[in-house]
């Protein structure tokens, strides 16, 4: 992580970054972020970030007047230029600083911008998964949003690399693959791509629409088998970009040179 942050438009050492302890955003996670791939110096894909991050507020009632688009954008350039990170990652995440009716206390800030930022994570050719016992529910009012509640998402994860994968696949509550704990999911069967709709509670990442947008893909609700049956899997983020699933619990894939692994390559 680089020893620079931003915090509500002051570029500030990572020490000195603070929110208040007695906060929303400390005592119950209320908070939203998406994290972003730097390239050539640039925040990529940024309109579908800004649009899922601005929605994703609104859903849970962040008040997010004091940071438009455009001056965010261009407190995000400075960090980026005064960080002199050319191939990177920033994080965005609003904390809801306001006070909650459970333990009311006298505030003038309502939300806090922090935006951190660091050098790309390597990217990995491949992955190796394994079925999570963590199950994601469809229901839940945070499915789709990507909160600062992510404590399910990173126990999943922690225990899969536990048990020495990489990432895990996680189903919903009705059996049907929804996504991994950090990235989106699709398969190639027959010549066809797949992955699991927004009904099944997965994120609606960036990566995963750019996909779309570039690939004929088919949403669908299916269960684990159309895994077990699958000619190749990927893994889609911001951090790790488009990456092939090399094992899935003991179950090897061939290497392949489907188009979706080219997508990033001349970004």
């Amino acid at each position: 992580m680089h020893r620079f942050v931003l915090l509500n438009g002051e570029i500030i050492s990572t020490t000195e970054a603070q929110i208040s302890a007695v906060s929303s955003s400390a005592l119950y996670g209320l908070g939203v972020f998406t994290a972003i791939a730097i390239y050539h110096g640039l925040p990529f894909l940024w309109e579908k970030h800004w649009l899922r991050l601005s929605g994703n507020a609104e859903k849970l009632q962040i008040d997010r007047r004091a940071f438009s688009e455009e001056n965010t954008r261009q407190m995000l350039a400075d960090l980026i230029k005064k960080s002199e990170v050319n191939n990177g990652r920033v994080r965005l995440t609003f904390f809801d600083e306001s006070s909650s009716k459970i333990w009311p206390f006298e505030t003038d800030r309502k939300t806090s911008l922090l935006v951190t930022i660091a050098e790309a994570r390597p990217r990995p050719e491949s992955v190796r998964v394994t079925l999570s016992p963590f199950a994601i529910n469809s229901a839940s009012p945070l499915a789709a949003v990507k909160s600062c509640n992510y404590l399910e998402k990173i126990l999943a994860l922690d225990d899969a690399k536990r048990r020495g994968f990489d990432e895990a696949i996680q189903l919903n509550e009705h059996g049907n693959i929804a996504s991994a704990c950090m990235s989106n999911i699709f398969w190639v069967t027959k010549g066809e791509m797949f992955t699991p709709s927004l009904q099944t509670g997965c994120l609606p990442g960036t990566t995963r629409e750019f996909v779309m947008e570039n690939i004929k893909c088919i949403e669908i609700e299916a269960g684990i088998d159309s895994l077990k049956s699958a000619d190749a899997i990927f893994l889609t983020s911001a951090g790790i970009g488009i990456a092939r699933i090399a094992e899935f619990d003991g179950l090897r894939f061939k290497e392949t040179d489907h188009p979706m692994l080219k997508l990033l390559k001349e970004v």
